[in-house]
């Protein structure tokens, strides 16, 4: 099995920065997307951003300029550096990401437990 695991979340003043952590375990033999994501209370869980096996690279318009998403291969890790972090950034984050087990094997979508992050004003 496969399991992606979040970490780094926590409580930030507005205009402050985190980091977030996404390591993905298990049954892997390639990692194709990987994606974060955010749902505030109340509202539908919206992309972040997302990062593909090659590095490219595409943002929700809300946080271009202020987050950067980026990837380890090698550790099957992923991560979200937040700057100029604004209370409307208040979320729990979640990671997911199309996960290969095998060679033989279709591709599968995979998500994490979810991150709280609170941007305080």
């Amino acid at each position: 099995q496969v399991q992606l695991v979040e970490s780094g979340g926590g409580l930030v003043q507005a205009g402050g920065s985190l980091r977030i952590s996404c390591a993905a375990s298990g049954s892997i033999f390639s990692i194709n997307i990987m994606g974060w994501y955010r749902q505030a209370p109340g509202k539908q869980r919206e992309l972040v951003a997302r990062i593909t096996s090659g590095g490219t690279t595409n943002y929700a318009d809300s946080v271009k300029g202020r987050f950067t998403i980026s990837r380890d291969n090698a550790k099957n890790t992923m991560y979200l550096q937040m700057n100029s972090l604004k209370p409307e950034d208040t979320a729990v984050y979640y990671c997911a990401a199309t996960i290969r087990s095998g060679l033989l094997y279709a591709p599968n979508d995979y998500w994490g437990q979810g991150t709280q992050v609170t941007v305080s004003s």
